[in-house]
């Protein structure tokens, strides 16, 4: 199932034509409000604080807030050069810690989850933008749930230079 991450409150009510069932309203079910005891609707929602520590982390450039969002086997793919670019989860981590931060140079944050693609009860793609300026990612994070919750275990991405 894929599912649109933009959340919109609607309210709607259904009035019954009197004469019916009388005058009374009859509220309609909110789509928008989860259901907290669907187990999609919590997985979506363990997914997501896994994404948000990882966009925090992008940003602060804390190396720790990161790594405990990526599972330790975890590897970062890209294209360079019309060849798979490979590039371990403990070598990216290292150069975070030596890279000045977004935030610490106040570089505008905007970050988006395009999609969540619930694949399985263990099994999670999601798609979003983030930014560095001057660079501009567009990631697809591979998550799975673990005996610890859910890990991104994969990460492949692409980046604009501006």
């Amino acid at each position: 199932m894929a599912l649109r991450i933009n959340p919109v409150r609607s309210h709607c009510n259904l009035a019954m034509p009197a004469g019916r069932m009388g005058e009374k309203e009859y509220p309609m079910p909110d789509a928008n409000i989860p259901d907290t005891s669907n187990p999609d609707t919590q997985a979506i929602a363990a997914i997501q604080a896994v994404v948000q520590t990882y966009l925090d982390g992008l940003y602060e450039g804390d190396a720790d807030k990161l790594a405990s969002a990526f599972h330790p086997t975890a590897e970062l793919r890209s294209e360079k050069d019309g060849e798979i670019a490979i590039l371990p989860r403990e070598t990216w981590l290292e150069a975070v810690r030596h890279r000045p931060s977004a935030a610490s140079q106040s570089l505008e944050r905007l970050d988006r989850i395009l999609a969540i693609d619930l694949a399985g009860p263990e099994l999670a793609v999601v798609k979003l933008n983030c930014q560095i300026p001057p660079r501009y990612f567009t990631d697809v994070l591979v998550l799975l749930k673990l005996a610890g919750g859910w890990r991104i275990a994969s990460k492949a991405f692409r980046s604009d230079t501006r």
